[in-house]
């Protein structure tokens, strides 16, 4: 069965020890767990569970922020994320199974302008946090990302001033937000970022400017100049998105550096003009964590992405891993490969070269590719595949590639391979590299040179029989650079594919 390409690369993850650190480093779940340890018998909560506006002073001065303006939000923030997270449980006195105050008042129903309102206990996950485990930490945290989400989608607290009814409820129909759509463009937006951060690499890696994240969800593909329309989306777009990453910042997915505020009063140039081409952070730069790679790419399984992680196949067979890196970068192939070797531990080398050449046995589109994975495995397995690698020596799919590790190797007493398998392994070779698109140089060069090693080539190949022989053939005859050669290629070509008829 031909693989099929996975609709993202492979991300390399941290350890969960790692990133479970890291969630516990964040400032808003760090926050969080010190109020919900703060919290005791007279913490004073509203209807809904949030902290009584009277006791925010105490929160933020418990947090080391009473010196920041801004120091009650956070606290606010905070306990929010702590109710979310089950790290603080709220219940209303009316409930069967809210716990009773006692005569010592360890557990009083608390209030708010004397009326009781609520219970506050500490939430079973408060203690998971330090005697969880690694995976305990990071299921806590990736519940605070999906609250901190919900809140970075929803309107801002100015927006509902005019909505407000008599009786203090919301006309949420007036309110021009549609949640679905706000949470499609977000993840949108982060799932860019994270194709993004994949494909960075070297000094500065992973930080993307706003403008050009903005612009990856707003203009068209098939756009090659956007218009005064377009560009004044993307800004909107941009504005939008400096809102959001304040919010998602402090849960750690996300290295935020804001737009500038002189380009929020208007004093700056708008994107695209002199001043954004020489500092382009101005307008905002954003960058993927770790943690934030490994919680968005959990939000895209959830929502039925591909999205591969090496060290996924680890645990597999090897029909499931050659299948699963045909189409890897080639340096997340060997690591997964070295991975997947390390499962099966130091005494199974023989056994996983004969798992690995049995997999790669077959006859349909993907077994080519396979055989390629195959080769370049058996490669780290080492000497103790020899065994294995020679008992397929007769055989017609495998031994070609069978002595060719052998000879890289320098093993003695090699075989010389009958003329058909000569032809047979070019054939198999090219097809593969035809199937994981490589470089086209590299792949006229290996035309080429396969073709230029017999110099009747081309009256023996198109007898050959592989599946995949006119294909080749007439893929040589597109790519092969001397005129003469490439038609004789096509003619070759064509009589495969009569042949294949008859």
């Amino acid at each position: 069965m031909s693989a099929e390409r996975p609709s993202l690369p492979p991300v390399r993850l941290h350890t969960e020890a790692e990133l479970a650190r890291d969630a516990l480093a964040a400032p808003l779940l760090a926050r969080a767990a010190r109020l919900a340890r703060w919290a005791g018998p007279t913490t004073r909560v509203g209807a809904g569970g949030e902290l009584a506006e009277s006791q925010l002073p105490a929160a933020a001065e418990h947090l080391g922020l009473a010196g920041d303006e801004d120091g009650a939000a956070y606290a606010s923030e905070a306990w929010r994320l702590a109710v979310d997270t089950g790290l603080v449980d709220v219940q209303d006195p009316q409930d069967e199974d809210a716990p009773a105050g006692d005569a010592d008042g360890d557990v009083p129903a608390v209030s708010v302008d004397g009326d009781a309102e609520g219970t506050v206990t500490a939430g079973e996950n408060l203690a998971l946090l330090t005697a969880g485990s690694p995976q305990d930490v990071l299921g806590i945290w990736l519940d605070g990302l999906d609250a901190v989400h919900a809140d970075a989608t929803a309107p801002a607290f100015d927006d509902f001033a005019d909505l407000v009814n008599e009786d203090g409820s919301v006309d949420f129909d007036a309110l021009d937000w549609d949640p679905e759509a706000e949470a499609e463009f977000l993840d949108g937006v982060l799932g860019n970022l994270y194709l993004l951060t994949l494909s960075e690499a070297g000094p500065g890696a992973g930080r993307v400017p706003l403008p050009a994240l903005a612009a990856s969800v707003v203009v068209p593909d098939d756009m090659d100049e956007p218009t005064d329309e377009v560009l004044e989306q993307v800004s909107e777009a941009m504005m939008r998105l400096d809102d959001q990453f304040r919010v998602l910042e402090p849960i750690g997915i996300v290295e935020y550096q804001p737009v500038d505020e002189t380009l929020l009063s208007g004093d700056g140039e708008e994107p695209g003009s002199d001043a954004d081409d020489e500092d382009v952070t101005r307008y905002g730069m954003v960058r993927l964590t770790p943690l934030g790679l490994y919680g968005i790419r959990e939000r895209m399984l959830e929502a039925g992405v591909d999205a591969p992680a090496v060290g996924d196949l680890a645990g597999k067979g090897a029909d499931v891993l050659l299948d699963g890196i045909a189409y890897y970068p080639e340096d997340a192939a060997r690591s997964e490969v070295v991975l997947w070797l390390g499962h099966r531990g130091t005494e199974g080398a023989a056994t996983a070269a004969a798992e690995l050449l049995a997999a790669a046995r077959g006859t349909d589109g993907g077994a080519p590719l396979r055989r390629l994975h195959c080769q370049q495995a058996l490669a780290s397995v080492g000497p103790g595949a020899e065994p294995a690698v020679r008992a397929v020596l007769d055989d017609p799919e495998l031994g070609g590639l069978a002595r060719v590790w052998l000879a890289e190797r320098g093993a003695d007493d090699v075989p010389a391979p009958p003329e058909s398998m000569i032809f047979w392994l070019a054939v198999d070779t090219i097809a593969a590299q035809l199937d994981a698109d490589g470089d086209i140089d590299e792949l006229q060069e290996l035309v080429e040179g396969l073709s230029g090693q017999h110099s009747a080539f081309f009256d023996e190949a198109w007898r050959v029989d592989h599946p995949a022989t006119a294909e080749v053939l007439e893929a040589m005859g597109r790519l092969h650079r001397d005129r003469r050669t490439a038609k004789d290629a096509r003619k070759a070509a064509f009589k495969a594919r009569s042949r294949r008829k008859d």
